[in-house]
C-alpha cells in the first residue's frame, strides 16, 4: 500500500490536516503525520494535533507523496524549513506526488517546483510567483503536482490524492462511506 509524508507546522490549518490524513486512512493508505520538531502541533485555529513522529525521524524513510496543509503561520512554517525545501524537491526529482492545499502550494512554489505548471491555491497565495499558471479550480493537477484551494477544498482533494494512489474504485468505496 502506498504511503504519504503530511509534515505538520505550528500554525497549519487543522480541517486541511486532519481531513487528508483522515480520508487517506480510510482508503487503507498509510499516513504518517510528522512536526517539524517534537512539539505537539497548536494549528492556525488552536486545536491541538500530535504528530505520529518528528520530520527527522520521518526523513529516515521513503514516501509515495508529501501532503502539504495550509494555514498560516504554518505555510511560512513550512516554506522556512530547509528540510522541507529539500524534500519536496527531492520527491519531485524521483517522480513521487508532491502536493499542497491552500497557501501551501507557495511552498512548492519557493521550491521552484511550479514553474510553468497549472496549480490553484488560496486566492492571492501565488500572486508572488507569476511562473505560475494559476488555476480557479478546487484540485488543480499537472502531472506528479496536485494543489488545493482551502478548507472548503479539502475533502475533494483528499479524495483525488486517494484516486492517484489507489485508483478510482478505492475513491468510489470511500466517498460513498462519506455520504456526500
Amino acid at each position: 500500500m502506498p504511503n504519504v509524508l503530511v509534515p505538520l507546522a505550528q500554525g497549519c490549518e487543522e480541517i486541511e490536516a486532519v481531513t487528508v490524513i483522515d480520508i487517506l486512512r480510510r482508503a487503507g493508505i498509510t499516513v504518517v503525520s510528522a512536526g517539524l520538531d517534537d512539539q505537539p502541533v497548536r494549528a492556525s485555529r488552536g486545536v491541538t494535533l500530535v504528530p505520529d513522529t518528528t520530520l527527522d525521524a520521518a526523513l529516515q524513510h521513503s514516501f509515495d507523496m508529501i501532503a502539504l496543509p495550509g494555514g498560516q503561520p504554518g505555510t511560512n512554517n513550512l516554506k522556512a524549513d530547509p528540510r522541507i525545501t529539500a524534500l519536496l524537491q527531492k520527491m519531485a526529482k524521483q517522480g513521487k506526488y508532491v502536493t499542497a492545499i491552500c497557501a501551501a502550494p507557495s511552498v512548492l512554489a519557493s521550491a521552484g517546483l511550479l514553474d510553468g505548471k497549472q496549480a490553484t491555491s488560496f486566492p492571492g497565495s501565488l500572486d508572488p510567483y507569476p511562473q505560475v499558471m494559476q488555476q480557479h479550480t478546487a484540485v488543480a493537477e499537472d502531472e506528479m503536482l496536485i494543489t488545493s484551494r482551502g478548507p472548503g477544498t479539502a475533502m475533494d482533494f483528499a479524495l483525488t490524492l486517494v484516486e492517484r494512489l489507489a485508483g478510482k474504485a478505492k475513491r468510489q468505496e470511500v466517498e460513498a462511506g462519506l455520504q456526500r
